[in-house]
């Protein structure tokens, strides 16, 4: 190889070195989900089964059970979350942030974002659950949506599809609802829901970018 090839193909090796987050994600987002396992992510202690990865997705398919990020990511506390997500007939889940590790039980820390298109749960996707609740989020079981969510200060922006479907902005010194419940804004990581054997749910491109 002549001088002037082997100095081209160092320059291109190079530049393959030093670029490639910014070539994958311009808009500064890093993936919290490597398509592979479970790495960075710790499923609690019951029912741990009910977390699968497969052919690239996350898939809650069994009874209750959470799967919390713990990845480089966290804490969190101003960020832009996104995630692609599918739906089955009459499924339930969720997307919790600002929240903490729990082995068990309904995690008690920060707020959720709905999972359900059919389910009987009147509270839809994209409602922050118990708190701003949406009845028709405008997509269908079997079909991939996109969810946003954005915490800026007190103010919680929850999009599908780029559409907004909740702008809630959290009172000064809110105090926690409930013993059981805190849905306040503090900060802490992400846990997706597994909520029953009849809920099977896919999450794929999970990415966030702090604020």
């Amino acid at each position: 190889m002549s001088f002037a090839k082997l100095a081209v193909a160092t320059a291109c090796i190079a530049f393959c070195l030093l670029e490639p987050s910014s070539a994958e994600d311009p808009g500064g987002f890093i993936s919290l989900f490597n398509g592979e396992n479970l790495s960075g992510w710790k499923p609690a202690e019951e029912n741990p089964e009910s977390w699968k990865v497969v052919d690239g997705m996350l898939v809650c398919d069994g009874p209750r059970c959470h799967l919390f990020y713990e990845g480089d990511q966290v804490p969190l506390r101003d960020f832009h979350f996104i995630a692609e997500v599918k739906t089955t007939k009459g499924s339930n889940a969720g997307i919790y942030f600002h929240t903490k590790y729990q082995p068990t039980g309904w995690p008690k820390y920060g707020y959720e974002c709905q999972v359900n298109v059919t389910h009987t749960d009147p509270k839809k996707t994209s409602s922050l659950y118990a708190v701003e609740n949406v009845s028709d989020p405008g997509v269908k079981d079997g079909e991939w949506y996109t969810q946003e969510i954005i915490v800026s200060g007190r103010r919680i922006q929850l999009k599908v599809n780029g559409k907004i479907l909740v702008d809630y902005t959290e009172p000064v010194n809110k105090q926690p609802e409930s013993d059981q419940f805190e849905r306040r804004l503090d900060s802490g990581t992400f846990a997706l829901q597994a909520h029953d054997p009849d809920s099977k749910v896919y999450f794929r491109n999970l990415r966030v970018k702090r604020l």
